[in-house]
């Protein structure tokens, strides 16, 4: 694979995060997430690890998230993809940095979409633990955000996100800064929100567990979809959806807690194509 060495403007922290969310926005594409140049992933830029993190040398306890899994959450930049681009052309170097307040930091031969920002810069101003937030505007996400019952915990898929999922009144496109608050009011704390009649937000503590949760979404309401149309759901019991939630590996530390998944995925786009690194 081709070398892209980092360049000296970004430190090693803010790099990777940049190589990782880079990577994120080619496995949607490929995944057929993207959305002409619209649609957002944000991530938390982290800080740089202090003095005391280089000097242990014992690994961590079992079950304990690395330094990678847990950004710091002073960090008050974030990335976002430059507006006009394709899902295809972000790449390590042209992801966009601004601040809480939606300014650009540093220099961007692109602007940021006024709509990404409305709601995501509200909820990482807010959510000390959403260092990834992640929109999409599929045709089964969007279907089931127009369904007035929403979400269907009656699949293998919806089950695992029992009791995570809220949902936001659509008030049109989202450009207008006070709807950020109030879209982060109707989240509840909860890491998916449907925003009806419009599609779905996910939050994650890191970009992987975004992305698996935006995976479990995504395919949540393809079999839902799928299965409706065909006659009566069959219900599954509230103690089988809490089971499903607790063992859930896509969250769990100990199968990586949704980091080996996502390494997987970036290793097939690696393959496709590493420019993304650049």
């Amino acid at each position: 694979m081709t070398a892209f060495p980092r360049p000296e403007r970004f430190s090693e922290a803010e790099w990777e995060a940049r190589v990782q969310l880079a990577a994120c926005y080619r496995i949607f594409a490929h995944l057929g997430w993207a959305e002409l140049i619209y649609n957002h992933i944000s991530l938390r830029v982290p800080a740089e690890p202090g003095p005391q993190a280089h000097a242990a040398h014992s690994p961590p306890p079992e079950g304990a998230v690395s330094a990678r899994e847990r950004p710091s959450a002073d960090a008050s930049h974030f990335l976002i993809n430059p507006f006009g681009l394709h899902y295809t052309e972000v790449t390590a170097s042209n992801l966009v940095k601004v601040d809480i307040e939606g300014n650009i930091v540093g220099h961007s031969d692109w602007p940021i979409n006024p709509a990404g920002f409305t709601f995501h810069g509200a909820i990482h101003a807010t959510l000390p633990d959403a260092h990834c937030v992640m929109h999409v505007h599929t045709t089964p996400t969007m279907a089931v955000c127009c369904l007035r019952d929403g979400l269907s915990f009656t699949n293998f898929y919806a089950a695992q996100l029992y009791g995570q999922v809220a949902y936001h009144d659509f008030e049109g496109i989202t450009v207008h800064r006070e709807e950020g608050a109030r879209i982060l009011a109707s989240s509840q704390g909860k890491p998916v929100l449907l925003l009806r009649n419009h599609g779905p937000v996910v939050i994650g503590p890191t970009l992987a567990q975004a992305f698996n949760r935006m995976w479990l979404v995504q395919r949540a309401c393809e079999v839902q979809m799928a299965s409706q149309p065909m006659g009566v759901l069959q219900p599954i019991s509230e103690a089988a959806l809490q089971a499903c939630v607790r063992d859930s590996l896509n969250f769990n530390p100990n199968f990586g807690a949704g980091e080996d998944s996502f390494a997987a995925m970036q290793r097939l786009i690696d393959r496709i194509d590493p420019g993304y690194r650049a």
